[in-house]
């Protein structure tokens, strides 16, 4: 049975990079009818808050990754680590080491200075024949995993292929502080061996904790999961991703207005690929996906890009959910959607032309309430020539059958009587009803602004103007 996990630390928001690594250990244990945990791992008591957990656990809801199991905290399970370590210093597999912070910051520096690589040097190590110092009664000890200290530890990355690090590079990892509290890589390997974690999907930044935990594990008799280190997400500039490149929390995004499933596939298309599928459902990812699949280089973030899988999914959402999710927005832009036509005919008529909800309730606004031009923009727009068509026009809409093709024949006949061009006269109208330059074709727009509305609005204006 598969058994995935998503374990982030609650020391901030739901971010991309956690989001895809989440959302990859997700989508392998749908793919395989397998498991998927959740565990939050909140050790780091400095850092670590409920309003990180609370990000997370929204974040995860929002994006619609259901966890089967879980949430796991690792604070509650201390009693269990404890349990552990004892049985490892019992069998030889863990020691007490005292020393100081201090002597083995110096150790270390002295160690440098030589040209090696700073290592605890296994002072308190205890070995066949060796003799250890007397342990001082005022220092608290750290407990210290006992490594091998021949041979390797060699995997096969489901991702990057075959890993084998030297025995030999791996000094005594402390696996339980002075204070007795356990340790994040040691805490890591007891949850995923209790949790009987089939494979680790974790982003890269992990590959050096890797065979630290597998030679615990195997000095616990536990069965080795799987690893799947998922290469790092890069701005578009090649840099490490930061909030200018929209490392922000996913939430985020909900916020500036985007879908959850076309942020799900942008993240997807982050460093995996199916042919060139660009714009597919979860269901389909689920079923395409596969970890060897996923690109062993890092992958860039391209928020055009998104804001373009983003515009496809608007294009062919629900018009009923877009009014839902669009109304916040125009509720805080001071609209009441009650005075004007059916918002999900404004969706209708506007959906194609933008990338986010937040723009879809911009250009929704129009419908709502008056954005009256400015006198630049009228002066710009308006000549003294349109005026007597734009009154002929406000006067023959005011009687007319009101739906599109009604209008557009009213204005085809305003314009061909006038001798003007259709923008000497559209534009103008266009401006003088909405406020924007830029609206959808001008005959629908009107129609579903209403007659009332646009003959008032037009003659308002029309009466302003000098003779």
């Amino acid at each position: 049975m598969i058994r995935t996990r998503f374990a982030p630390s609650p020391t901030g928001y739901l971010h991309i990079g956690g989001a895809r690594t989440a959302l990859f250990s997700w989508a392998y244990a749908r793919k395989h009818g397998g498991t998927f945990i959740l565990r939050i791992e909140d050790t780091d008591l400095e850092r670590s808050s409920p309003e990180s957990v609370d990000a997370i656990l929204q974040g995860m809801a929002w994006l619609g990754m259901d966890y089967d199991e879980g949430p796991f905290y690792q604070m509650q399970r201390m009693p269990r680590y404890k349990e552990v370590i004892a049985q490892m210093l019992a069998s030889g597999h863990a020691y007490y080491c005292y020393a100081s912070k201090d002597e083995v910051e110096t150790m270390r520096e002295q160690q440098r200075a030589a040209g090696l690589k700073p290592r605890y040097d296994g002072h308190w190590r205890p070995e066949t024949g060796k003799t250890l110092p007397e342990a001082p009664a005022d220092v608290p000890p750290v407990v210290r995993f006992k490594n091998p200290v021949e041979g390797s530890v060699a995997w096969n990355d489901l991702v990057k292929g075959v890993i084998e690090i030297s025995n030999s590079e791996l000094d005594d990892l402390v696996i339980a502080r002075p204070d007795g509290t356990p340790t994040y890589n040691f805490c890591v390997v007891v949850d995923d061996w209790d949790m009987n974690i089939t494979q680790v999907i974790r982003g890269d930044d992990h590959v050096n904790n890797t065979p630290r935990q597998i030679n615990i594990l195997k000095a616990l008799g536990a069965t080795l999961p799987q690893y799947a280190h998922v290469p790092m997400i890069l701005g578009a500039d090649g840099e490490r991703l930061s909030k200018r490149h929209g490392a922000v929390s996913v939430m985020q995004y909900l916020e500036d207005g985007y879908l959850p499933e076309a942020l799900l596939n942008y993240l997807a298309r982050l460093g995996w690929a199916h042919g060139d599928e660009e714009v597919f459902s979860m269901a389909q990812f689920v079923e395409w996906f596969n970890l060897e699949s996923i690109s062993r280089s890092p992958a860039k973030f391209n928020g055009e890009k998104l804001q373009w899988i983003n515009q496809q999914y608007l294009k062919t959402a629900d018009n009923d959910r877009l009014a839902a999710l669009t109304l916040p927005f125009l509720q805080r832009d001071g609209c009441d959607t009650q005075t004007g036509p059916a918002l999900t005919e404004v969706m209708q008529l506007l959906k194609e032309r933008v990338n986010t909800l937040a723009e879809l309730a911009d250009a929704a606004v129009p419908f709502y309430r008056y954005l009256a031009p400015s006198a630049e923009l009228i002066a710009q727009h308006l000549s003294a020539e349109a005026i007597p068509a734009l009154t002929v026009l406000a006067n023959q809409l005011n009687t007319i059958d009101w739906n599109r093709e009604a209008i557009q024949a009213t204005l085809k006949s305003v314009v061909a009587e006038s001798g003007l061009k259709m923008p000497k006269i559209a534009m103008p109208l266009r401006v003088l009803v909405t406020g924007q330059t830029q609206t959808p074709s001008i005959d629908a727009t009107l129609a579903l602004l209403g007659r009332d509305t646009v003959v008032r609005r037009l003659r308002n204006h029309l009466a302003r103007q000098p003779d």
